[in-house]
């Protein structure tokens, strides 16, 4: 290489947008290219025919690595307890509670009713054997589209390479890692996540490529699977949105760049933000939104996840003791009630026989709130001093009024609701909240003023519609649900306190749900009845309430972000003892760290690529277009694998080794395309042409073979094995631990 001298060499770029090129011979300009558009290169014949071959090499290897063995084992795996359950749900029907959007556990629920499976087996724990039941077609559909994966990736790096040999690094290392396969091959979620992730992303590429024909056919269908794709990431899982921060960051860029095209008139620049307007904002909002109206029509029936949601959601639900029921309207002291906090998921008001355990706080009795449906939950209310059985028919009914003083006994124990100014549980300055007293008699510390929010004093009280808050008399405190899960001795139900702090926040406040009182007449619930907006909104903050709360199971394995590039500790599918089917989700370890070493030379080059282009060091045609690989397409790879991983460091909830898997597949991706340049680099400078591709072939074949032979030590953590555990020397994966956080 030599510096190029003013005037000489290679023509300067034209400026950015299509403005007025340098001063020089007039020759024809290269057409301006997106992010990741392909370079217009001609394709030798034998190289062109060789794609589909290879194409349909790879897709073929990686649907036979996936479908080994699928049946097997044939018992509960994993998180199967959980989305095969859910699948359960959708075939019968049966209104549930997750943390994540409904499109996978749908697809999987269709999957199974495809195949046959009615909906019966219970999926109570891992291990459990599924004995007669199908499950293979659930399996089957997760497996299908893992198996995508691979070809997904192959045409995506081939799309941004022009680099036959480059894609196919990239499919030999997803077709042969280990945790791939693993993961692909159970009713799970992480599959059905990655395909469309991947399919997202290749759409996004596709259409990249298409940028020099806008408004064509292939234009208009690159852009809309990219919508369509978006839509599903988001709607198996929020990380999903990662994606969607991606496709948006490259459309930002494009519709910059098309703004300083001077040759393109603000029409056209209309035209073409309001294309991708439609087919990235608005078809992917409305197929998100037709997802849940479809969950929400199928699922109309009670069911475990009904009282994580509202009173006036749950009157919609089948089955449920709100649905098509009659109840008194106005509360009454005698009633027997159930109060559910308006804290989104702020459970129902729960006492049980159980004590709060020494040192934390007065030795009382526990009361919490309860997200679910339980005989606990049930209060009765009374006035303050008075014990008359106000169950007695011939006594006169009296109604509870705002600003009334009342206590309220819990109907199983007896015991009152009551405070005092011992500490709370887990809130600071929060006062704690107990069950105290026997058959109703207790002290001053029962006594409750009840207050509806915008009311006037000796107004009536509404069941379900009025919001009221209970004020300890004794302390000035306000009854609340923290929404903090409270440790074992608490059965992780939500802490319950008495706030100091009158701030009036959903937290604090109350609405009666079930109201039993056979002296007042009932009145109707289908007033209630939400709208479907407000059911949409109820749901995701349900939601995301959900996943900040995710705590770990007792002996569940969890991790740290930096844990995952480094295949630092795997995770136990199925079986602990040497008598049981173990599988084991565990990377490859030459892909692995073939991937993470592949980061850090990937930046190298980049950055002496970039340097070298600004100091105007003259180049050939061949080395400006491995630049531009490696700055475009090796840059827009590098980008999704930061958008994926990084964002893990700033999460609250508990993490798992799988959730680095998207971020994995971008890192496959560029490592299929940084060996590839640097291979390029390295025998175009080293050798003559002819022992260039020697050199060239002969790294490619080292790099496979490598990933190959790992894959052939390791395969049985995919495929299963029964024996010796690892650390006994007649294990056949004796040797095989080489890091002692493995537990194979």
């Amino acid at each position: 290489m030599r510096r190029a001298r003013p005037g000489a060499g290679a023509p300067r770029m034209p400026a950015a947008g299509g403005g007025r090129a340098e001063p020089g011979p007039r020759r024809q300009r290269e057409p301006r290219r997106l992010p990741g558009a392909a370079a217009a290169r001609t394709v030798p014949p034998a190289a062109a025919a060789a794609r589909p071959a290879a194409l349909a090499l790879v897709t073929l290897l990686s649907f036979a690595s996936r479908f080994h063995r699928l049946t097997e084992p044939p018992h509960v795996c994993w998180d199967e307890t959980h989305f095969g359950k859910m699948g359960s749900y959708y075939i019968n029907r049966t209104f549930f509670f997750d943390v994540h959007p409904p499109l996978g556990k749908m697809l999987i629920g269709l999957a199974g009713y495809l195949s046959g499976y009615n909906g019966t087996f219970p999926f109570q724990k891992p291990g459990d054997r599924y004995e007669q039941h199908n499950y293979i077609g659930m399996r089957g559909f997760c497996a299908f589209l893992g198996s995508c994966l691979v070809p997904f990736a192959y045409l995506t790096v081939l799309e941004l390479s022009k680099s036959l040999p480059a894609a196919l690094l990239t499919a030999f290392i997803l077709i042969f890692d280990t945790a791939c396969i693993t993961l692909s091959q159970y009713i799970l979620l992480d599959p059905i996540l990655m395909f469309f992730l991947m399919g997202a992303v290749l759409s996004m590429v596709k259409c990249n490529s298409c940028a020099d024909r806008p408004f064509s056919a292939s234009w208009w269908f690159w852009l809309c699977m990219t919508g369509i794709n978006l839509a599903g990431a988001m709607g198996v899982k929020f990380v999903g949105l990662f994606v969607v921060l991606l496709v948006g960051l490259n459309t930002i860029y494009d519709l910059w760049d098309l703004l300083g095209n001077l040759s393109l008139s603000l029409v056209m620049f209309g035209k073409h933000l309001l294309a991708r307007v439609l087919c990235l904002i608005l078809l992917p909002l409305a197929l998100y939104t037709a997802m849940f109206a479809v969950h929400f029509t199928v699922l109309n029936k009670s069911g475990p996840g009904d009282g994580f949601f509202s009173s006036a959601f749950q009157s919609q639900l089948i089955g449920n003791n709100l649905h098509n029921v009659s109840v008194p309207e106005h509360l009454a002291y005698g009633s027997v009630v159930t109060m559910k906090n308006l804290r989104m998921a702020g459970g129902y008001l729960h006492s049980h026989w159980h004590l709060y355990p020494e040192g934390v706080g007065a030795r009382q009795q526990q009361v919490t709130a309860y997200l679910h449906k339980d005989m606990n939950n049930l209060w009765i209310i009374k006035k303050r001093d008075s014990d008359t059985d106000l169950s007695d028919p011939s006594s006169p009914v009296e109604f509870v009024r705002h600003g009334d003083i009342i206590r309220l006994e819990h109907k199983e124990t007896t015991r009152n609701l009551h405070s005092h100014q011992h500490e709370a549980p887990l809130t600071r300055k929060h006062f704690q909240v107990t069950g105290y007293g026997i058959n109703g008699t207790g002290d001053s510390n029962d006594f409750w003023r009840i207050e509806v929010v915008g009311r006037k004093a000796g107004k009536l009280i509404k069941v379900l519609r009025s919001q009221v808050r209970l004020t300890h008399v004794a302390t000035g405190c306000i009854l609340g649900s923290s929404g903090k899960t409270l440790p074992k001795w608490g059965w992780e139900q939500v802490e319950v306190t008495c706030t100091p702090y009158l701030k009036e926040t959903p937290n604090s406040l109350w609405n009666f749900e079930d109201h039993i009182n056979s002296k007042l007449p009932n009145i109707s619930l289908d007033v209630l009845k939400p709208s479907f907006a407000e059911i949409l909104l109820e749901s995701h903050m349900v939601m995301i309430r959900g996943n900040s709360g995710l705590k770990p199971k007792d002996n569940e394995v969890t991790s740290k972000p930096w844990h995952w590039p480094i295949n630092y500790q795997g995770l136990r599918f199925s079986g602990v003892n040497e008598t049981d089917y173990r599988v084991y989700l565990l990377g490859n370890p030459v892909v692995w760290w073939l991937n993470l070493v592949t980061i850090g030379l990937y930046l190298l080059i980049a950055v002496f690529t970039a340097v070298t282009l600004k100091r105007g060091v003259q180049l050939t045609s061949e080395l400006k277009e491995l630049s531009r690989v490696v700055l475009r397409g090796g840059g827009q790879i590098m980008l999704g694998w930061l958008l994926h991983y990084l964002p893990f460091f700033m999460m609250g909830r508990v993490l798992y080794f799988h959730h680095y898997f998207p971020a994995m597949v971008f890192s496959s991706m560029l490592t299929g395309i940084t060996w590839d340049t640097l291979l390029k680099f390295c025998a175009g400078f080293l050798s003559p042409s002819t022992t260039a591709r020697k050199i060239y072939g002969g790294g490619f074949l080292v790099l496979v073979l490598l990933i190959m032979y790992s894959f052939y030590l390791f395969h049985p953590l995919s495929y299963g094995m029964i024996g010796p555990m690892a650390s006994d020397p007649s294990s056949p994966m004796a040797g095989l631990r080489w890091m002692d956080s493995w537990e194979f």
